[in-house]
């Protein structure tokens, strides 16, 4: 392996999302610096926090279709069960709910939890609330998904926070995904909870620590004890 490729894989991509963020962040940096040096320095920090926080790793994904992986990288804020969004049409009987909590300093890329077909989107306006507060789910600005599995229909909720004021969707009705593949972004801090049908087996507990296109939240069956990856 040469130099180049070495360093290569120490530097983290950044999506493409965050290009125009960082380049304000820096073009901001360029005039405090020259209004007063030590507005340049604060700018210069703001202009790193800005490229770290769109970050776009690369995952190992268990490709098992047993298993839910986090969509989210953050924190395990609820656990159980609840009436998915009506948008999504996933009936009025509670559904066992994942939901990982995105704080400004996680990574904001948001992946497939299981394999399948996008069989619904449906965004909604709303409120601003604190993203881990259950009422957030009612009220707050979201974008959901519906995922045809072989399990049986997932919903897949992207939820605004208290900071964050837009959310990005990659993805497209009709879209066939594997599991790990990016499907949006939310800005600045937020949510995603995901919705799973019977049968789902949680396997994390409240305030665990979750790596997006990583973590196994959930099996439907026991996983074997080999498991496949793929990176993306």
């Amino acid at each position: 392996m040469s130099i180049a490729d070495s360093i290569r894989r120490q530097i983290t991509p950044i999506h493409k999302e965050g290009y125009v963020f960082i380049a304000g962040f820096a073009l901001l940096t360029l005039i405090s610096s020259y209004l007063w040096s030590p507005l340049g320095w604060i700018g210069l920090i703001l202009t790193a926090w800005c490229a770290y926080f769109f970050r776009d790793p690369v995952r190992m994904t268990p490709t098992d279709e047993n298993l839910v992986v986090s969509p989210a990288d953050g924190v395990v804020c609820l656990l159980g069960p609840a009436v998915p969004p009506p948008e999504l049409g996933l009936g009025t009987e509670p559904m066992e709910r994942i939901c990982v909590f995105m704080s400004v300093f996680d990574c904001h890329v948001n992946r497939m939890p299981l394999s399948g077909r996008l069989v619904r989107i449906a965004y909604k306006p709303g409120l601003f609330l604190n993203a881990d507060m259950d009422k957030a789910s009612e009220d707050n600005e979201r974008n959901g998904f519906v995922i045809e599995t072989t399990h049986g229909r997932v919903g897949l909720v992207q939820i605004a926070g208290l900071i964050a004021r837009r959310i990005v969707c990659f993805a497209h009705e009709g879209d066939n995904l594997a599991v790990g593949e990016r499907v949006g972004l939310i800005r600045f801090g937020s949510r995603v909870d995901v919705y799973l049908p019977a049968g789902a087996r949680v396997l994390v507990g409240l305030n665990s620590k979750a790596i997006a296109g990583e973590t196994v939240l959930a099996a439907f069956n026991a996983p074997g004890a080999k498991l496949n990856f793929r990176q993306g």
